[in-house]
C-alpha cells in the first residue's frame, strides 16, 4: 500500500478522505496547508498527494509545482469544485497525474489513489533500473586515462539529451557499450534500446529490417513487417557500423532523420517516429566523405556529438584496472602475477579490449591454479619476437631461443583474426592471406567458432 498525503484546509473533507483511503490499507498524512504539506514532504516521502485546488495562503497549484521538484516526484491528484474544469485542465498541463470533483465518489477515489501509486512505482523500480543497467555498463569502461575520464565525462553531460551522438573507433574499443551508457542514461533508458550492424545485411535487407515492409512489397513478403526505425518509438536506435551503409540507404536514412518520419517498404504512408540515433563506426568517416562513400550531409546530421575513444594502445593505463576487474568476477576469480601484467602491458592489443578479454578468459579457464603466470601466457605475449607483422614493416617472425610450438602460434593468430573480423570467418582469412576453406578447416581443427 501507498504513503498518501491529503492537502485541504477544509478538516473534515480531510477526515473523510483519511478515512476511505485508510480503510484501503493505506498510510496517510494530513497537513491543512500547501506549507505544511510541503514541510511533511521533506520530512517524509510520499507516493501520493492529494491536494485541495484552494486553501489559505499558497493554493494547491503552488503544491503541485514544488512537489514534481522533489526526486522521486510523487504523482499529484488535485481536487477541485464541481465544475472547475479550466482550473483541472491547467493542473494536468502543469504535470498532475489527475483531478478529482468534488462532491467526491469513493470508489473514483479509491481507484484513482492505486492508480497513481501503481505509476510512482513502476517510475521508481524504472529509475533503479536505469540506476543498476549504468552501474552495470560503466564496469566495463574503466577511466584511468584522461581519454577515457574526458569520454564518461561526454557521457554525463549528453546522456539526458535527444542529441545525435557518432562514437568512433577501432573494433573492440567499446563503442556499442558507450552507446548503452547513453541510452540508459536518458529518459528513454527505461525501453530497450534497438540495435543493428549495418555491414551485416545486403542492401535490400537491410532497408527492410530498418524501414519494415508491407505485404506484398517484394517476393517472400508474406506479411507486414515493422521496422527497426519504428519499434524503437520513444527509445534509442543503435547504428553499428554506420559507416558500411551503401550509399543509397544513406538518403533514406538522412531523411528519416530530417524529417523525423519513415515510409515502410512498398508502402505509401509515412509514419511519424520520436527515436533517438545513436551510431558507431571503426572507419574515418570525414575521408569516406571525401573519397565519395559517405555523403556529406549525413555525416554532419549524425556527427552533432562525436565521441572518440582511442585504441587500449595509446591508453595503457586502463589495462591494469580492466585486468583487475575483468578478474573479480565470481566465475574467473584468479589472481595475476606482475610479470604476466607487465607482459600484457608490453603487447598492443590489435583488437583491443575485445581481445584483452578474449586473452583473459582464455587463460582463466585453461590455468588450473589459482594464479596466471607469465607462462599462462599465449606466445605472442610472452615472446616480443612474435609480435612482428612482417605485412606491416617487412620483418620476420623472430624465433625465441626456446623455440615455440607451432601449432600455439598458429591457433593464437586465427583467435586473434577471428577476434579483429569481429568473428567472421572470410574476414579472418583474409587477414592471414588463407583461403576461406583453409581457415575454415584448422578452425575446426582447433576448435575455434565464427560465422
Amino acid at each position: 500500500m501507498a504513503r498518501v498525503l491529503i492537502a485541504d484546509d477544509d478538516s473534515a473533507q480531510r477526515r473523510i478522505m483519511a478515512s476511505i483511503l485508510h480503510g484501503e490499507g493505506h498510510e496517510v498524512l494530513e497537513s491543512s496547508s500547501a506549507e505544511e504539506a510541503l514541510k511533511r514532504l521533506q520530512q517524509i516521502p510520499c507516493e501520493v498527494v492529494l491536494t485541495d485546488m484552494r486553501m489559505p495562503g499558497q493554493g494547491g497549484l503552488h503544491l503541485l509545482e514544488s512537489a514534481l521538484r522533489f526526486v522521486p516526484a510523487p504523482e499529484v491528484v488535485v481536487v477541485t469544485a464541481f465544475g472547475s474544469v479550466d482550473t483541472a485542465v491547467k493542473a494536468m498541463r502543469l504535470g498532475a497525474y489527475d483531478y478529482l470533483n468534488k462532491p467526491l465518489d469513493k470508489d473514483v477515489l479509491v481507484l484513482l489513489v492505486q492508480r497513481a501509486a501503481e505509476k510512482y512505482a513502476l517510475k521508481r523500480d524504472s529509475q533503479r533500473w536505469q540506476q543498476a543497467a549504468r552501474a552495470g555498463i560503466r564496469q566495463g569502461l574503466v577511466a584511468e586515462s584522461k581519454a577515457m575520464k574526458a569520454i564518461l565525462e561526454t557521457i554525463g553531460l549528453v546522456s539526458p539529451t535527444d542529441s545525435t551522438v557518432l562514437i568512433q573507433g577501432e573494433s573492440g574499443t567499446g563503442k556499442e557499450r558507450v552507446a548503452k551508457l547513453l541510452h540508459a542514461g536518458s529518459k528513454r533508458g527505461v525501453k530497450p534500446m534497438m540495435s543493428i550492424n549495418c555491414s551485416a545485411f545486403p542492401e535490400t535487407l537491410l532497408e527492410s529490417e530498418l524501414y519494415g515492409h508491407e505485404k506484398g512489397a517484394f517476393t517472400g513478403a508474406s506479411v507486414r513487417k515493422i521496422g527497426l526505425l519504428e519499434s524503437a518509438e520513444g527509445s534509442t536506435l543503435f547504428l553499428d557500423e554506420v559507416g558500411d551503409m551503401p550509399l543509397s540507404l544513406q538518403a533514406k536514412l538522412l531523411r528519416a532523420i530530417q524529417e523525423r518520419e519513415i515510409r515502410r517498404v512498398g508502402g505509401v504512408t509515412s509514419i511519424p517516429v520520436d527515436i533517438r540515433i545513436l551510431a558507431a563506426t571503426h572507419r574515418n568517416l570525414q575521408e569516406a566523405v571525401r573519397q565519395g562513400s559517405f555523403r556529406e550531409d549525413l555525416f554532419y546530421r549524425l556527427n552533432v556529438i562525436p565521441i572518440t575513444i582511442p585504441p587500449l594502445r595509446d591508453r595503457k593505463e586502463d589495462i591494469r584496472p580492466l585486468v583487475s576487474q575483468f578478474l573479480l568476477h565470481p566465475s574467473r576469480h584468479k589472481t595475476i602475477t606482475p610479470e604476466a601484467v607487465e607482459a600484457l602491458l608490453g603487447y598492443d592489443w590489435p583488437g583491443n579490449v575485445r581481445e584483452l578479454e578474449a586473452v583473459l578468459e582464455r587463460v582463466c579457464v585453461l590455468t588450473r591454479g589459482g594464479e596466471i603466470q607469465l607462462d599462462d601466457l599465449p606466445p605472442e605475449l610472452r615472446h616480443p619476437g612474435l609480435r612482428k607483422n612482417s605485412a606491416l614493416d617487412g620483418a620476420s617472425f623472430e624465433i625465441p631461443p626456446e623455440g615455440v610450438v607451432f601449432e600455439d602460434v598458429e591457433r593464437d593468430l586465427m583467435t586473434q583474426a577471428l577476434t579483429r573480423s569481429q568473428g567472421i570467418m572470410a574476414d579472418a582469412a583474409k587477414l592471414l592471406g588463407m583461403t576461406y576453406r583453409t581457415f575454415q578447416y584448422r578452425a575446426m581443427k582447433f576448435g575455434l567458432k565464427g560465422q
